[in-house]
């Protein structure tokens, strides 16, 4: 009996602030022209308080459950794929599990910054193809503008932030994610990195004042190097899967740049009708991006049941890849837990109680095992 790993409930959430071109014109030396000519942005949102990587992923996540119609409680894994993760540790996963209630799953962060989304969603498909899971949410998440040099106009006019999600679920029914290409160079690493807050440079006064706290990119390099992988790793995908690249109805990049996505889609040869871009409204969300666009692309009709997509990344690492998936949906009703999702601010309610109670739980355990001391 053959497993496939079907796509069947997405999600994406977004912050309030709205930055405009205009807006960080006013904090550096640029102009709305200038970004747009040179990056195809005109705006980006940003994080407010109270908002933060966790939270943006819960939401999206949430979203993503009620699509699929499935319980919280129904989830086996959940993967967030995130750049700019709550703490160091424990996994912002974690804490995305413990907001939306779902008792049973495990959980851990993935980073391969702007590719992560897809390792994420292959490594997913793949624990359902083996049978160790039936259902897994996989997250793009993220809070750039926290890592982000407010008077560094190369990069500050880039970043936004944002969540995706997709629910993927076990089927014997051909199709969803169908084959992935994931590949790294680490020569490339020092191109685009954060280069301070780990264990090779520990925060210091010295790495504040130096800003090595701050997202640091070699921007010509990485648009030589992303032009050529995107069209290898496409290619590769499509061909893996037993597809030709006329028979993919539309390819779903990493919005990072739109002069990237247009010199990678003319060395394919496929039309930009053909290629989902949101890149202008929401900016560059690095993991998050990818389901930003394929969620928009799903609402207003674009995708539909039976369409073959590609989805393609790259980022700092260096890393790149790509998978190929046919488009299903949500699964059959009677194939699929139903998740009475008019619930759900009730629920909401219920996962912050569980919380609570669990923490009181090892509250009442400490107190009496350190009695027993």
């Amino acid at each position: 009996m053959n497993r496939y790993a079907h796509i069947t409930g997405w999600g994406i959430s977004v912050p309030d602030g709205l930055l405009t071109n205009d807006d960080i014109a006013q904090m550096v030396d640029t102009s709305d022209e200038w970004i747009l000519s040179r990056t195809g942005i005109r705006q980006r949102y940003i994080a407010g308080d109270g908002q933060s990587t966790a939270t943006l992923g819960a939401d999206a996540a949430l979203q993503a459950l009620e699509v699929a119609r499935v319980s919280p409680n129904d989830v086996d894994l959940i993967i967030v794929s995130t750049s700019s993760p709550e703490h160091i540790f424990p996994a912002t996963a974690s804490l995305v599990q413990d907001r939306i209630g779902a008792g049973k799953a495990g959980a851990f962060d993935l980073s391969a910054a702007c590719t992560g989304f897809i390792i994420a969603l292959n490594m997913a498909a793949q624990a359902i193809r083996t049978g160790s899971i039936e259902t897994a949410l996989v997250l793009g998440a993220e809070t750039l503008s926290r890592l982000v040099n407010w008077e560094d106009r190369t990069t500050c006019i880039l970043f936004g932030d944002g969540a995706g999600a997709f629910v993927l679920q076990a089927s014997e029914e051909p199709g969803g994610v169908l084959s992935a290409v994931m590949r790294s160079d680490g020569s490339g690493g020092d191109l685009l990195t954060v280069p301070a807050g780990g264990s090779k440079l520990p925060t210091s006064p010295e790495t504040i004042q130096d800003g090595l706290h701050y997202i640091q990119m070699n921007g010509r390099e990485v648009f030589r190097f992303a032009t050529r992988v995107m069209k290898q790793a496409t290619e590769e995908a499509a061909e893996q899967a037993g597809m030709t690249l006329d028979e993919v109805n539309w390819i779903i990049p990493h919005q990072a740049n739109q002069r990237i996505i247009e010199t990678a889609a003319r060395r394919l040869k496929i039309p930009m009708e053909r290629v989902v871009v949101n890149l202008d409204r929401f900016g560059n969300t690095s993991t998050a991006s990818i389901p930003l666009a394929a969620v928009e692309a799903i609402q207003d009709g674009r995708v539909k049941p039976g369409d073959q997509i590609v989805f393609v990344g790259f980022g700092a690492g260096l890393t790149w890849g790509a998978v190929a998936a046919q488009w299903t949906g949500p699964l059959p009703e009677e194939k699929r837990v139903v998740w009475p999702y008019r619930f759900y601010t009730l629920y909401q309610v219920y996962t912050r109680l569980r919380s609570l109670v669990l923490r009181f739980v090892r509250f009442v355990e400490g107190v009496i095992w350190g009695r027993r001391r």
